[in-house]
């Protein structure tokens, strides 16, 4: 299949970091990143094929995505980056870094594994009612308390978010809830078509030589915890964090800590972005 050409928002000058959103999701969804590398660094984030504004109805598989990419990269002369991925962003961050070794020179993964499980309980009706009703009063009221203790803590959020607060309901009103409604029947297919088919890339892994760094959140139940940590124990170069009290969303339930965390990662190892670098 040819390549689609993305949505794609790119910000700020510098070493190249390509930020992959998950799913649901968009671009939008990695300014928890993108608004503060790119007073350093050029983010790229791009809308996925099916996603945020990179609209299609015709069907695609996973792998499509990678056609995507290569040409997003080669469009924007783009020789060589750092790849940051959250959840499927991380499985796809993993998989350019496979495919392209020579363009990527260092992976961060967020909430995302090579050989993605979960934990999720089964969903009930009363589950979709609360997570509708919290999410329609959140999109209005973003971060209202009440709204948080009253719908949202019953609902599906309660396995996305650990930490209860206005910061990561904000975070879901100006990116989340908008992504999950543009999110296409055909980027959940093609999803879903790949974990059905039991999605393993661990022993592939090796191949991989640049340095890496594994964010996860210790009540995740959509990609565990665990699944996290084998796939950084399976990576050549790779360092392991994982935040109590955090789950799926973690960075924006933390924001501060993880670009905090992030900024230490790539001070020590100013290779993963072409150079040494002032912090």
């Amino acid at each position: 299949m040819p390549h689609q050409q993305l949505s794609v928002s790119v910000k700020g000058k510098g070493f190249p970091i390509l930020c992959l959103h998950g799913h649901p999701g968009s671009g939008d969804c990695m300014s928890v990143f993108t608004e503060h590398l790119s007073k350093r660094f050029q983010t790229i984030a791009p809308d996925l094929r099916g996603y945020g504004n990179s609209r299609t109805s015709t069907f695609f598989e996973m792998t499509d995505h990678l056609v995507d990419l290569e040409a997003l990269l080669d469009r924007l002369g783009v020789d060589r980056c750092l790849v940051i991925g959250w959840s499927l962003g991380g499985i796809l961050a993993l998989e350019l870094a496979m495919k392209y070794p020579q363009r990527v020179t260092g992976l961060i993964l967020l909430a995302s594994a090579a050989k993605p499980r979960g934990s999720h309980p089964p969903i009930s009706w009363q589950d979709n009612l609360y997570t509708g009703l919290a999410g329609i009063i959140n999109w209005a009221l973003p971060g209202w308390q009440w709204n948080i203790d009253t719908f949202a803590r019953r609902s599906l959020f309660r396995y996305l978010i650990q930490q209860h607060n206005a910061t990561p309901y904000r975070y879901l009103a100006q990116a989340g809830t908008p992504a999950y409604l543009k999110t296409s029947n055909t980027a959940t297919k093609a999803l879903n078509t790949a974990l059905r088919a039991g999605y393993d890339r661990l022993i592939h892994l090796g191949d991989i030589q640049c340095p890496c760094l594994v964010l996860a959140g210790e009540a995740d139940r959509h990609i565990t915890s665990a699944s996290s940590l084998e796939t950084a124990r399976h990576l050549h170069d790779c360092q392991w964090q994982c935040y109590p009290n955090t789950a799926h969303l973690f960075p924006w339930e933390i924001p501060d800590r993880v670009v905090a965390d992030i900024d230490r990662w790539m001070e020590s190892h100013p290779e993963a972005v072409g150079a040494s670098v002032e912090f």
